[in-house]
């Protein structure tokens, strides 16, 4: 092995939730690097939340988080000439990542007003095991199972 792995970064947690989760998500929300803002935008979404349903607006972000991380992915894997996508299990770090990804595009997608209020509804409805990030990790899951065959392949 010619390279050194890429050592891991620590994210300081953010100021009012004191949580790294939440630190990492205005992170890789952040547009030209305006922290600020994006921290803003983050906070009252968590607050048209607890307007919304009477819990958390932390509580909520968690458990949206959870129930759309994936635990099984396809990756293209070339045996001989052919491409097959080879179901993989996916590591921690990355099912946060993806989960995040997901939540950010999507709630980028909607088509209420503000920001803040795309984000709050997108994460309500992942909380409560819908709206379109939990059906992307359904999807994923469901092409992990479909190639199911080809796992022979992972090595």
């Amino acid at each position: 092995m010619r390279k050194k792995r890429a050592e891991k970064r620590y994210v300081k947690p953010d100021p009012k939730f004191n949580d790294v989760l939440v630190s990492k998500f205005i992170n890789s929300l952040m547009y030209d690097g305006k922290k600020s803002v994006t921290r803003k935008m983050v906070y009252e979404a968590f607050n048209l939340i607890e307007g919304r349903t009477q819990k958390p607006g932390l509580e909520v972000f968690k458990k949206a988080i959870s129930n759309v991380q994936p635990l099984i992915e396809v990756r293209s894997r070339r045996v001989g000439g052919a491409t097959y996508q080879v179901p993989t299990e996916v590591r921690p770090e990355r099912r946060i990542a993806l989960a995040m990804r997901w939540i950010k595009n999507y709630s980028r997608s909607r088509s209420e007003k503000s920001m803040s209020q795309k984000l709050a509804n997108e994460l309500i409805a992942a909380s409560n095991n819908e709206g379109s990030a939990v059906k992307k990790k359904e999807d994923t899951h469901k092409m992990a199972e479909a190639n199911k065959a080809f796992a022979h392949f992972k090595w």
